[in-house]
């Protein structure tokens, strides 16, 4: 990289590092400040990820890739999972179908692991067997020249209760609040209070999450995020959202003080369009009970 700058003619120029980023290692950093003495280096972080926030159209028919590889891959883990089925299986079917759909390694999971181990966010299968009556958590993400579409269902073994059908049918209506809010020009904040309104009409006033998304892009493991930072669908933020911009859109209701049965979980890849927020992750059903 030093040679690079110099072959340039910036070695005394004005040049950014990311001090933020994810792969950039105190050792490297200082080596490539040592060989570049005499530039004016600033702190660049931020920059590189305000750029990617919106895709150019082909960045776009990467993620539409990556979104049918992801729904390939949720199908099969929803169709491994079982009475008696181990995490182990599941996993290897989703990973199976999306590679065979497209998909390059993701940028993070899949996430695959049973409700009584759901608190453990971002830990996969590890040995696990489901039984009826249980709930599976399944948050998967696809890759398509490094463009990441995640998308997640709670999954039941057998039957899901009468609270979980209510759970369910609140998370569908949270999901199309969240869709129908993204439109260019509003802000992150306003989807997050189109989705929590919803939470509200169903009497859970204070019921509350840190977001109800983040926007997706090119990324490397660990990340589905596109860059450094996660950049999210948060209360009361002020980011002015534009056509082209891509979210792993969440509905998710947990722990609502209405007993453990009352539970869901839905997740898609969004693409806002000039007309509106379009989903990408959408052919599986979105209530599901499996054997």
């Amino acid at each position: 990289m030093a040679r690079a700058i110099t072959d340039l003619g910036l070695a005394e120029s004005r040049i950014g590092l990311e001090k933020r980023s994810l792969f950039l290692t105190p050792r490297h950093a200082e080596g490539i400040l040592a060989n570049i003495p005499k530039a004016d280096w600033q702190d660049g972080s931020g920059l590189m990820d305000d750029i990617r926030l919106v895709q150019s159209p082909l960045e776009q028919s990467y993620t539409r890739k990556a979104a049918a590889a992801a729904d390939a891959g949720t199908l099969a883990a929803i169709e491994a999972t079982r009475d008696g089925a181990s995490d182990y299986e599941v996993a290897a079917e989703c990973l199976r179908a999306m590679t065979l759909a497209g998909s390059e390694y993701p940028g993070f999971g899949p996430f695959i692991r049973p409700t009584r181990r759901l608190g453990e966010e971002h830990t996969t299968w590890r040995g696990d067997r489901f039984a009826k009556g249980e709930a599976v958590f399944l948050e998967i993400g696809a890759a398509y020249r490094k463009y990441q579409a995640p998308m997640g269902r709670l999954v039941f073994v057998g039957s899901a209760s009468k609270a979980a059908e209510e759970a369910a049918a609140l998370s569908i209506a949270g999901m199309a609040a969240i869709v129908e809010t993204l439109k260019p020009g509003v802000t992150a904040g306003a989807v997050y209070a189109a989705w929590e309104e919803v939470a509200r009409g169903a009497g859970l006033s204070d019921y509350h999450r840190h977001h109800c998304g983040y926007m997706v892009g090119i990324g490397f493991p660990p990340s589905w995020t596109g860059g450094s930072m996660v950049t999210s669908l948060a209360p009361d933020s002020d980011r002015r959202l534009a056509d082209g911009m891509v979210f792993h859109a969440h509905s998710w209701f947990t722990n609502t003080g209405r007993g453990d049965d009352y539970s869901y979980f839905i997740s898609n890849t969004v693409l806002m369009t000039a007309e509106g927020g379009e989903v990408l992750t959408c052919r599986t059903p979105e209530t599901l009970q499996v054997r």
